[in-house]
């Protein structure tokens, strides 16, 4: 956190109305919130830290650096960005990642009684989208959110976000392995390339690999793998895009940060 400077006529942690080259043209929005309160609101830091972003020039709303501690502002309209990250300004908006377990359904309800990723959601359950899916099967990190445009872009391939997998699969894995991944395997509906890969373990028969990949096909790691010769007996995904999965234990969530929310909007050019 930068040093608070004692404020002055003109200066820029001051009103601004004594000089004109500090005033922004942003309208306030009639009824409005100010600036200071929303950024507070999405976890940006206290009251206090929010008017020194502000000061500092580090605040943009709709593109334009706003310096006016009082600037009103609509959250449910207005782009609002800190040091060129987006924060998530809506009240409403819920950003969640979940560890699931194997086992696991990814939706919300399942006729036939078997457990769902629903059911470790909580109250929150009918009103999150899912980005993506993971297999019955598949463990690891999943997004949750209610923010509709976001989880689309972040499923959607055209946005090429990224996807890391811990795989155990059978072996010896040969040195050539990544290089016939990462140029394309021939599956049944297509080729399917690896942006990354690497062998975290090797032991005897059994191997720990790492493989990353934009692709959203249904089975695409597992049907990789298993083309390529070493079919995956458990898979792990470990992130999406920028977030990791961390220490989260299976079955539990928890909020995304400001921060990260920020991280996943700029991955999808918002």
């Amino acid at each position: 956190m930068s040093p608070r400077v004692p404020e002055a006529p003109g200066s820029p942690l001051g009103d601004g109305d004594d000089d004109d080259d500090e005033r922004d043209t942003l309208t306030d929005v009639p009824g409005g919130v100010r600036l200071q309160k929303v950024l507070a609101a999405a976890g940006v830091g206290s009251r206090r830290h929010c008017e020194e972003l502000i000061g500092e020039g580090r605040v943009q709303v709709d593109g334009e650096t706003v310096r006016r501690f009082g600037a009103r502002v609509d959250p449910e309209q207005q782009i609002i960005r800190v040091d060129g990250r987006r924060i998530p300004s809506r009240q409403d908006l819920v950003y969640l990642a979940l560890n699931k377990p194997g086992g696991v359904l990814t939706t919300m309800s399942d006729d036939r009684g078997r457990p769902t990723i629903a059911d470790f959601l909580g109250d929150h359950a009918e009103r999150l989208y899912h980005v993506g899916r993971l297999d019955y099967d598949t463990e690891g990190l999943m997004l949750l959110m209610n923010d509709g445009d976001l989880a689309h872009r972040l499923a959607h391939p055209r946005f090429g976000v990224l996807k890391t997998y811990l795989a155990d699969v059978a072996g010896p894995v040969p040195k050539d392995l990544g290089r016939r991944l990462m140029t394309g395997i021939e599956l049944a509906d297509g080729v399917a390339t690896a942006d990354k890969f690497r062998v975290i373990e090797r032991d005897g028969s059994r191997a720990l690999v790492e493989i990353t990949l934009h692709e959203g096909r249904k089975h695409i790691v597992r049907r990789m793998l298993a083309e390529a010769g070493h079919p995956v007996t458990r898979l792990v995904r470990t992130h999406v895009g920028p977030i990791a999965l961390g220490s989260l234990r299976p079955g539990t969530t928890r909020a995304l940060t400001t921060v990260e929310i920020g991280d996943l909007y700029a991955a999808v050019g918002l």
